[in-house]
Formats: C-alpha cells, structure tokens, sequence
C-alpha cells in the first residue's frame, strides 16, 4: 500500500506540485524515491494518487494523477470534549480517538485536572495534538482531519452553550444508572480527567443540556472511557 501524506492545500488533477516542508520531510524519512507511488489527502474528502518525481534535500515534487472519492469516516459527527489526562495519556487518547473516527475533539482544564495547560504552553499542546490527529488520519486510512480546539477551562466551555440543536449530549458519569447511548447522527460527550468531574461540574453540565450517561459497573480512566464509547458508536455503525 502506497504511503499516504497529509497536504493543507487545493489538489488539482495532473498537476506537478512541491510538498510543503512538513509532508516533505515525511516522503524523505519514508525515503521514497522518484517513481514511487504514494497517496495524498488534504482533508477535505477523497484522497489522490500520486508520484514522486524529483527529491531534493529539502524539496520535493511529485505529480499528482486522479482523485478517489474514497470515504472511510465515521457516519456520525462526534465531539469529545475531555478533561485532559496527564503525561503521554493525552497524545494516546488524540491517537486513538482519531482511528476510531472522532470528527472534533476539545481539550478541558477541570477542577480535578492534573495537567493545567493556559497560554502559550497551551497553544504548544494544541499543535501537537494537531499534529498527532494528522499522523493518525495517515496511519488509519481516514480522508478527514478531526480538529484540535484550543484548551479552554469547563465552566468557560459551557458558558459557550456548546450543545446545539439535533446533538445528543452526554457527560460519562460511573454513578449514572443509564448505559445506553444515543442513536443521534450527532452527538457531544463530556469525559472528566483524573478523579472524574465533580458534583458541581456534573450539574453545570446538565444545566447546559448534557444528560448523565454510564459505561457499566467498572470504574474506566479518565482516558478510556471516551475511548470506549467511540468503538462502541463504531461497531455499531458496521
């Protein structure tokens, strides 16, 4: 299978093109050579065969040939919005929850957080975890990138009224009665960090229009309860 690079920019059949320097450098450490194929996706849907023509120490062009209106999304537009998790945990649960179809994922600083993010260090954390979706859609085959918002503290985030018409909105709570997920083409789940959400967050939650939602007996991280909705909302899609 021909590698598959992700490129932020218009694609036109048989047009010859340079690679921006990020996909550049991935073709050179892929260390693909004039006449190899590989495949280019931009995001926007489909994906387009193409050929390496000339490589350069750091330029490199390749020709690209016809477009594939190939879609392996998931059917449903889901957003996670989660208390980040602590140390690799975050980069692992962008990496995942992208292979297992997210459409948008929201970064929150909660009461319980361990990883308190604000600023430029946030701005940091947030293009990397751009950049870690990026690297999954490649992996996984996905034509679509999910976006990365910029990391936002809970109560700022609800303020926003993130829950809009026609969206299911669940918070992931262990003491809810209620396992079952909703059917909706859309739908928005609210995931707590370490230590979960606390009772407070929980009402603000509900007061905004998120309605409470279990995972079974088991008591699931803060980075595999989302995780697990999402190959649930997956299999179920099959």
């Amino acid at each position: 299978m021909p590698a598959r690079v992700f490129i932020d920019q218009a694609l036109l059949p048989d047009t010859l093109i340079d690679l921006p320097p990020g996909a550049a450098r991935h073709v050179q450490v892929l260390r693909l050579q004039p006449g190899d194929a590989l495949t280019l996706f931009n995001g926007q849907g489909g994906e387009w065969s193409a050929r390496v023509q000339q490589m350069g120490r750091s330029q490199v062009s390749v020709q690209l040939l016809a477009h594939e209106a190939v879609e392996r999304d998931f059917p449903h537009h889901v957003t996670l919005a989660v208390g980040m998790p602590a140390n690799e945990r975050m980069d692992a649960l962008v990496e995942k929850a992208t292979e297992l179809g997210v459409a948008a994922l929201q970064p929150l600083v909660c009461e319980r957080s361990v990883l308190r993010l604000a600023g430029e260090r946030a701005e940091k954390r947030q293009a990397h975890w751009q950049a870690v979706a990026i690297a999954a859609c490649e992996q996984s085959g996905r034509t679509r990138v999910p976006e990365v918002a910029p990391v936002r503290t809970l109560a700022t985030w609800l303020s926003s009224k993130p829950v809009r018409d026609g969206v299911a909105a669940c918070v992931l709570d262990p003491r809810a009665d209620t396992v079952a997920l909703p059917p909706a083409e859309a739908a928005l789940f609210l995931s707590g960090p370490e230590g979960g959400l606390s009772d407070t967050e929980v009402q603000l939650a509900e007061a905004a229009g998120f309605r409470r939602v279990g995972l079974g007996p088991r008591v699931l991280r803060a980075d595999t309860a989302p995780l697990a909705v999402l190959a649930h909302l997956s299999l179920r899609s099959l």
